[in-house]
């Protein structure tokens, strides 16, 4: 059963994990660039890491970590340094809340992804270094673990361990209370805003 698309307040994040191990991976990678060319983003999920995937496919190592049956509903990214980087372009993001993720955790974020991920309401939260190879290392030992990424306490929790995050205070806020949902909150004030349209004349003269 797919996961529901988030909406509103998002005061965390509950479900299994995926490593996705390696610096500086781009959205190129996270999204190649030939899947650009949709009209909407509705079939991107299993575009995500396309390449990567396939390049793996008949490696030694295995399969990718999006490929293996462990993973398969998996809610919960966990990266490293400077995630998203590159191409500004949205649909690395949605490629991934398609797939199924809807929260990432990892040592840094490219500026652009990191508010591309906001605006979605996929959480970014990091973590250093040290605590980050802890977390991946726990997570790929035990596949199955069911992991909550609470994002008022800014902690992740799973497989018998805690650990603390950090996410800045206005992301932080505009999860915990709904504000990253532009249509969620047009959709609450639609009172508002009709009272407001009826009051403009040029737009009380283009109804007449």
């Amino acid at each position: 059963m797919a996961t529901p698309f988030p909406f509103g307040p998002i005061p965390a994040v509950t479900g299994t994990a995926v490593v996705v191990r390696g610096d500086d991976i781009d959205t190129d990678r996270i999204i190649p660039a030939r899947f650009l060319k949709c009209v909407t983003f509705e079939a991107l999920g299993p575009a995500a890491f396309a390449d990567d995937r396939a390049e793996l496919a008949d490696a030694p190592a295995g399969p990718h970590p999006f490929d293996r049956p462990e993973h398969q509903g998996a809610a919960i990214l966990l990266v490293n340094r400077n995630f998203g980087c590159g191409s500004s372009r949205e649909h690395a993001p949605q490629a991934l809340m398609r797939w199924g993720i809807r929260a990432v955790v990892g040592e840094s974020f490219a500026e652009i992804f990191y508010g591309n991920c906001l605006a979605l309401g996929i959480p970014c939260l990091t973590a250093g270094h040290d605590l980050m190879l802890a977390i991946q290392a726990a997570a790929a030992a035990d596949p199955a673990a069911v992991f909550t990424l609470d994002v008022a306490a800014q902690a992740l929790s799973g497989a018998g361990q805690s650990w603390p995050l950090e996410l800045a205070a206005g992301p932080r806020q505009m999860l915990s209370t709904g504000q990253w949902d532009a249509t969620s909150q047009l959709l609450a004030h639609g009172a508002d805003l009709e009272a407001t349209a009826a009051r403009l004349p040029y737009l009380v003269t283009f109804a007449a």
